[in-house]
């Protein structure tokens, strides 16, 4: 059996293995999901793919575990492509420690300097080169804390802003690879040290990394408060036109925007694509001046785009998300970076192979993988989208051979059973 169709089959395999676990049927499984036991027998079974991240959060909070113990991850790879984990180790060193003296020889170099270490992860993210990105933070968060430990008022507020954005790459980074611990304690150190950097975004950006990890457990409902929580906190700077606030809040509307998808409720969804593309268009405007990005969210016209697809994807509606990409401005799409876009066409992979065309879901997901390799080998959905794929493939081009087998009246129609 091919590697892919494996995967899938173990997924359904580690599904059940749990759900017997918990001594649940079935038909209980079924209910928690909103679905029939038929379907989640041929998930059970491999029949079915989880095609969507949202859907798999729902069925691994319903079995009491996290995403990942269901789909395998982080998935194994050849020892160079593993050797990132030796990096996170590194990282979740410094993580925890971070209240005790830091471990730093010579003198930690002034916040300006550390400011431009985090440009260079800034151009690593943008490039999907998760990887690189881990191995660079552990000497950042050493650096940043003892720049703390040694300074004082705004000098030490900035080194903690610094290891706050730190926190964040490590979260972007962890996420992509499938490091759950990472995931999690990188979360907590940023709220932490976010408090400590007297910079009035920097907890509302926080908290929109909170949002993301509230989605594994499928809360979709706290995690709509939570953006509604880090909006409202910045919402006068917002109305004064601030332009960093512009950048956080509607990143904050983004990540609300998926959240009210996931949750089925998609007049809100699309009200809060909206309130995006207001503070993008905002931003647009030039009315406001052009200033250093230090939270590194990468928000513009371009990506409320392709979330508005992301969002109709959730809903399950591929016609509107196919409808959205032909009226999307293509020079607005094209200037993302290749992380956001490799995210845009798996997202136009999956809309092509719900709409039954094979040919142009592969397509594709060649160009996401183009675009950005480490991304989306290690993404999930994009793994099941090509699985899909291949089993399309092998069944149509089966019934082809069974179909001219039979008009050559050949005896051996066991090759299909």
């Amino acid at each position: 059996m091919p590697r892919e169709l494996e995967e899938q089959e173990a997924i359904g395999r580690r599904i059940k293995r749990r759900r017997l676990a918990l001594g649940m049927p079935q038909a209980d499984l079924a209910s928690a999901l909103a679905k029939t036991q038929g379907w989640v027998s041929k998930v059970e079974r491999g029949r079915i793919e989880l095609d969507r991240a949202g859907l798999i959060n729902a069925v691994a909070n319903a079995l009491h575990c996290h995403p990942n113990d269901l789909i395998g991850r982080p998935y194994a790879g050849t020892v160079a492509e593993n050797q990132w984990q030796a990096a996170a180790s590194s990282i979740l060193r410094e993580l925890r420690r971070y209240d005790l003296t830091p471990v730093f020889d010579g003198n930690p170099r002034p916040s300006a300097e550390l400011w431009q270490e985090t440009v260079r992860l800034y151009r690593l993210r943008d490039a999907a080169a998760n990887t690189a990105i881990m191995r660079s933070l552990p000497d950042l968060f050493r650096e940043a804390r003892a720049l703390a430990e040694i300074s004082t008022g705004h000098e030490r507020e900035e080194a903690f802003a610094i290891y706050s954005v730190a926190c964040k790459f490590a979260h972007t980074a962890a996420h992509a690879l499938g490091h759950a611990e990472l995931i999690a304690m990188s979360c907590e150190r940023a709220v932490w040290s976010a408090q400590l950097s007297a910079d009035p975004l920097m907890p509302s950006v926080a908290d929109w990394m909170r949002v993301w990890d509230m989605w594994a457990t499928a809360d979709w409902a706290d995690a709509v408060v939570l953006s509604d929580k880090a909006l409202n906190a910045i919402q006068a700077l917002y109305d004064r036109g601030d332009p960093l606030a512009l950048r956080v809040w509607g990143s904050g509307q983004l990540r609300a925007a998926v959240s009210a998808a996931r949750a089925g409720r998609k007049e809100e969804a699309q009200d809060r694509i909206g309130h995006a593309q207001e503070a993008a268009s905002r931003l647009d405007a030039g009315d406001t001046p052009a200033v250093f990005d230090r939270y590194s969210l990468n928000f513009s016209s371009g990506n409320v785009q392709i979330h508005a697809i992301s969002v109709a994807l959730e809903m399950g509606d591929q016609r509107e998300a196919l409808t959205l990409e032909r009226r999307a401005a293509p020079g607005e799409i094209d200037a993302l970076p290749n992380s956001r876009r490799g995210h845009h066409h798996m997202d136009m992979s999956r809309a092509w192979l719900w709409d039954g065309n094979r040919h142009m879901a592969l397509g594709e997901l060649r160009k996401a993988e183009e675009l950005a390799p480490q991304l989306v080998r290690n993404h999930p959905v994009a793994r099941a989208t090509l699985r899909q794929i291949v089993y399309a493939e092998r069944e149509s081009t089966r019934e082809q051979l069974r179909g001219m087998s039979n008009r050559f009246h050949l005896d051996d129609q066991e090759l299909f059973r």
